[in-house]
């Protein structure tokens, strides 16, 4: 029930009325959903009855009630109870109700789990969870240190296990790679996450691979890659990154025949920083030209375009782009559709900006593992929300090896019967 609000606004527990509100609301649609879940459960098996002719499934009360933590606060839950008379034919045993909405072992809402390696990340330490959540959800239920250290291990074996998994059933035609510095907990200073995200038949996008390493060392990126294969992967059709790391010699080793497509982004400014400011804005224009051309001979016409414009003036800005031509115009071998999501390596910069501006240097305690860990777990948060590439169903053609000219498939000729 609410609670009177005293004089200053406040209720006898000290929260706010609209904090009162929106748990009692909370609670109530709830209970609501619990409800409705069971009411169909029983009214779906109605007609299950023993020889006497009585329900097998039928209500039974209620449960104890528990706290659950949700982002509207503690919220204190009796879950409906049912009693289910049916016997498993394989294993003999009862069957049992278990609540889709409620499971017996929830405590937390999932949005209260990415918030905590969220906090994590931002430098607070797991004494410091209590007292800040508190606050903020009214209940500290379930929050306590000993639980977010257990998450923390919890979280880091999840990142092994996946770091571990089998990848034969997987088929990555797309991947996108870098290194990402976040200085969290890495120890070292050139120290970074290496991050692969690929592109499944399906045209949805997957993490494949989270590590810590080098950015522009081979070595860290040869690892990475080796255990990638030993576990199964197949080797990309193509894979876009930044000319500067060492990916590309890793690559090379381990899956010899991906083809290689440069980040535009990072390529421009890298163009631009060989450049004095008074000449980046039409430069910056003049390449643009070339990423956006209608088609590969376009592109081709365009950096000869930018060539003739700033080739007297600024060699070395230019042959950036002409000694790598070959590796920055890849994308235009692949479906036009495609093009959007292959010439930069956007879909791992968009993952990582939020964590990479709201995060900062933590001190105290804390090791590489759990760091990764953290970062593991908020990627695979933010993995359910990423979209599937464009024209989804032209992924799968791309791996048969199908041939795009202008970004337009090209049928095989039929073959001629004499």
């Amino acid at each position: 029930m609410l609670s009177v609000v005293n004089a200053d606004g406040t209720t006898a527990n000290g929260s706010s009325l609209i904090d009162e509100i929106v748990r009692e609301g909370a609670r109530r649609m709830l209970a609501a959903a619990l409800e409705a879940e069971v009411n169909a459960y029983i009214a779906e098996l109605a007609d299950q009855r023993d020889e006497k002719g009585h329900r097998l499934v039928v209500r039974n009360g209620y449960h104890q009630p528990r706290k659950v933590t949700t982002a509207a606060g503690a919220v204190e839950v009796k879950a409906p109870r049912v009693n289910d008379k049916r016997v498993d034919e394989a294993t003999g045993e009862r069957k049992r109700f278990s609540s889709a909405i409620l499971p017996p072992w929830c405590r937390k809402s999932p949005k209260i789990s990415e918030v905590l390696p969220l906090l994590y990340l931002h430098g607070l330490s797991s004494g410091d969870f209590v007292p800040a959540l508190e606050q903020f959800l009214g209940s500290a239920a379930g929050l306590s240190p000993a639980t977010v250290t257990r998450l923390t291990q919890q979280w880091q074996a999840d990142h092994a296990a996946f770091m571990n998994r089998d990848l034969t059933e997987v088929d990555y035609v797309y991947v996108w790679a870098d290194g990402i510095h976040l200085n969290v907990r890495l120890e070292e200073a050139k120290a970074c996450v290496l991050v692969l995200i690929g592109v499944r038949a399906d045209g949805s996008k997957e993490l494949v691979a989270l590590k810590g390493g080098y950015r522009e060392s081979g070595e860290s990126w040869a690892d990475l890659m080796r255990d990638c294969a030993r576990r199964g992967m197949r080797a990309p059709v193509l894979a876009v990154g930044d000319g500067a790391l060492g990916f590309w010699k890793a690559l090379a080793e381990v899956f010899p025949d991906t083809r290689e497509q440069r980040c535009w982004v990072h390529k421009t400014a890298n163009v631009l920083d060989s450049m004095p400011k008074s000449a980046q804005p039409g430069a910056k224009k003049a390449i643009q030209d070339i990423y956006n051309a209608e088609d590969l001979h376009h592109a081709e016409a365009a950096i000869k375009t930018f060539a003739q414009l700033y080739g007297a003036k600024f060699p070395k800005a230019v042959k950036k782009i002409t000694d790598d031509q070959d590796q920055l115009l890849a994308f235009f071998n692949f479906p036009a559709e495609h093009w959007i999501h292959l010439r930069t390596t956007n879909p791992i910069e968009s993952t990582f900006a939020t964590v990479r501006l709201r995060t900062k240097v933590t001190r105290g305690a804390g090791s590489r593992t759990a760091a990764l860990a953290m970062v593991f777990k908020l990627v695979e948060s933010a993995q359910q929300r990423w979209r599937a590439v464009n024209a989804p169903h032209l992924v799968a053609l791309v791996r048969a090896g199908a041939r795009f000219e202008r970004g337009q498939l090209i049928e095989r000729p039929e073959t001629r019967v004499a």
